[in-house]
Order: structure tokens, then sequence, then C-alpha cells
């Protein structure tokens, strides 16, 4: 293997346990390291406090150093970093999925333009295996659909809200206390994690560039203990589930948003921080790839991969690992999320009077919606009910319209909550 000296932007947990991983590889020698806060302490034995730098440009300026490897996030001033890397002439790995999906288009051609290879099998599903294996092993197939499970946090969150019957407030507390959610949660829990994910494998499994601004985002904060008893009670459980897929017409509906899930799917296994990917392609068929979607050992087990192949290749050949070049020229022709097909649950808040339910028959069916459950759970203090409906395969538009028309009728006080079911 090809001797490469490495410098690390970034040493929070996934660096540390980065650091620590390559403490078993002779023939990579870690030459900076850099950090916020050059003197905070670190729990590390034996580390030497000279590898320290406050100023990442003093690595990618750096000409003794072949590979940079980034594990700080963000975009800025991390593009900048990379794209001046790159014109230096260095290899990058990365484990930065926010960045990649907002502006990976620039960086790849950036890195083409200069013979420079870009590795990032990190930046989704932390110890999975899913990057390298769609550009290798599986690129004989058309893939053409995803659906996965792709935030530890929220999982985590949705099983405890199962097991305990939990609110999600309870639930989020929790999960912050054992260190699973952080204290401002929102990237995790308004689903922009995993759309940044979900944008890097679409873009990658469909050979077209996904926006990311173009993905209909949805995350888990309205979900709360009724519907977790509601979907219970109906065969499913509530995952935040990212998906895509290619439509008949060659279009791309790609989305992230919390689902009902039958427990008879696979999907409704995968529990507490557990990752999972469901790919669907020809030839293959299914593939299910599940284990730790992040932590410090499974995203450094990624990111020192992605650096020992690139060892490797460097070694037999300066070029670029064709498989590593990302060309995708063609853009995405993304559907909105009003031109989708799903069934749903939907839980109304109505007065308890005759006639209520056959109310929300007729809207349903003057919107072309077909009803295949709908159950009343009890009568409320308040005189009210509430009643839950499950669809068959109806139109996002068509759905919306009921909606809008059943908080119109006197009998309807509210909509509870709308989400979308996966069977």
């Amino acid at each position: 293997m090809k001797a490469l000296k490495v410098g690390i932007i970034g040493f929070g947990t996934v660096g540390t346990g980065v650091y620590n991983v390559l403490q078993g590889f002779k023939d990579i020698t870690i030459e900076k390291i850099a950090v916020k806060n050059i003197n905070k302490k670190r729990n590390i034995d034996n580390f030497d406090e000279n590898l320290l730098t406050d100023n990442p440009y003093e690595i990618v300026n750096n000409p003794e150093i072949d590979v940079v490897i980034e594990v700080a996030g963000g975009v800025n001033p991390t593009f900048d970093i990379l794209k001046t890397a790159i014109k230096n002439g260095k290899h990058i790995v990365t484990a930065n999925k926010e960045l990649l999906a907002k502006n990976g288009s620039e960086l790849f051609a950036l890195a083409k333009e200069n013979n420079i290879i870009i590795l990032y099998e990190a930046a989704v599903a932390g110890g999975i295996p899913i990057i390298m294996p769609i550009k290798t092993i599986l690129c004989a197939n058309k893939i053409t659909k995803i659906a996965a499970i792709l935030n530890g946090t929220t999982n985590y969150i949705l099983t405890k809200m199962a097991e305990k019957e939990l609110s999600y407030d309870v639930a989020l507390k929790q999960a912050q206390d054992l260190g699973y959610a952080e204290t401002d949660p929102t990237g995790d829990v308004e689903g922009f994690d995993a759309a940044y994910k979900i944008s890097i494998l679409s873009t990658i499994s469909f050979n077209k560039k996904v926006d990311i601004n173009k993905i209909y985002r949805e995350g888990i904060t309205k979900i709360t203990a009724d519907d977790i008893k509601s979907a219970k009670a109906l065969g499913y459980t509530i995952k935040l589930i990212a998906m895509g897929q290619v439509l008949e017409d060659g279009k791309i509906d790609v989305r992230v948003h919390p689902m009902l899930v039958s427990k008879k799917h696979l999907l409704a296994k995968i529990d507490n921080a557990t990752n999972s990917i469901m790919l669907s392609g020809k030839p293959v068929g299914d593939l299910v790839l599940t284990g730790a979607g992040a932590g410090s050992e499974p995203t450094a087990s990624s990111v020192v991969g992605d650096l020992l192949v690139l060892a490797s290749e460097l070694e037999a050949s300066n070029k670029p690992i064709p498989q590593a070049i990302c060309n995708h020229d063609q853009v995405a022709e993304q559907i909105s999320i009003g031109d989708t097909y799903n069934e749903y649950y939907i839980s109304i808040n109505a007065t308890n009077n005759p006639g209520a339910i056959g109310v929300v028959g007729t809207i349903c069916g003057k919107n072309n919606i077909n009803i295949s459950t709908i159950m009343q759970n009890g009568i409320n203090e308040d005189n009210t009910a509430e009643i839950v409906v499950i669809t068959e395969l109806s139109k996002e538009s068509d759905i919306q319209n009921a909606l809008n028309e059943l908080v119109k009728s006197e009998c309807i006080n509210k909509i509870d909550n709308l989400l979308r079911v996966m069977n």
C-alpha cells in the first residue's frame, strides 16, 4: 500500500474515531489535525498536541499532505477549504452529507478537472457500506427505488414512543440525555439530515442529479402518542422514511416524511438508533442493508475504508478511481409532493354528532378517495370524537382538497394529523 500523509479537519466524535483507527496503520501518517479550540483537553492516551492547528488552511496548503479527511461538517467555511484542497492536488475523504447534497456538483466537477478523487462512504448511513457498493458491484443494475431509515435520532425517539407510550417531548428529552440527540435537534427531527442523505443516494442510484431544494421534507415533531397508539391498533408502526423512486415516465420522486409502516414490512423491525436501506433494482431484485448509521467507530470504519481504497488505487495509478468519478450531467425531473400517490392515515377531531363519519366518507368520495379503514377512538370529555381513516391509494392533491373541505364542515373541528402509509 502506498504510504500516505493525511490531514484531518474536524476532531469531534468522528474525527477522534478516525484518529484512533489510524493508529493501527503504519503506512498512514497524520500530519496535522484542524480543530476549533486548540486548548480543549483531549482524552486520548499519548496524544501529541503538536498535531493540532486551529487553521484548516494550514492543512490544505501543506505540500506534504496527500489526502484531506474532512469530518467537520457544515458548508461554510468547509466548501471553500475543500475547494482549496482540490486545487492544491489533495484527494478528499469526507463524511459531510450537507456539503455534498448542496454543493457536491461543483466539488466533483472541480475534482475531475484537477484529476482528484473524492470518496464519501461515511456521508450516508455511517458504518453501512452503501455508496461504493452502488458504484461498483451493483453498477450492472438499474436501481428504481430506495426506502430507508437514515437517521438514528428520530428512529430512537419513535421507537421509545412506541415501546413506552411516551410523548414526543419526553422521548426527545431521553434521547438528548443519552447523547442520541443534540441540544438543538432540528437537523434530525425536522428531516434535514435524512434529506441530505437521500439526495446523495438518489443521485448515485438513478444517475441523475437530484436537487436537495426540491425534496419534500417533513419531520417527526407532530407525531403524538395517540398517533402511535392508533398506528399500533391498525397493525403499523411509525418511522421517518427517506425514499426515492423512478416513476414509469422517468420522473423522480424523492422525499422524507414520517410513514405508518406495516408491521409485516422489514423496515418496521428496525428499532432504536439503527439505520436500514432497502434497494430495488434489476436484475438483482430487493436488497436490505442494516447497521449502525452513526457514532465514532462505525463512521470511522467507513472513513478509513475509503482511505485504504484510495491508498491502494494510488499505488497502482495516479488516475482517479473510475467508480469514484461522479458524472451526473443529467438533472433529474423531480415531481412535487402534490403529484405523488400514497395510502394515507388521517386523524380527525369531530363533534360527537350523528353523521360525522358519513361526512368524512362523503367528502373523501367526492375527491376520488376510497377509504379502506375507518374507526372512532371513543368520546372525549368535551363531547368530541377521534376518527381515524386509512385510505386506499390516492393522489396527494386530492387528499389536500378533501382536508380543506373537511375543516369547513360544521361537525369537523380539526385535522390532527396526516401521514402516509407503507405496506
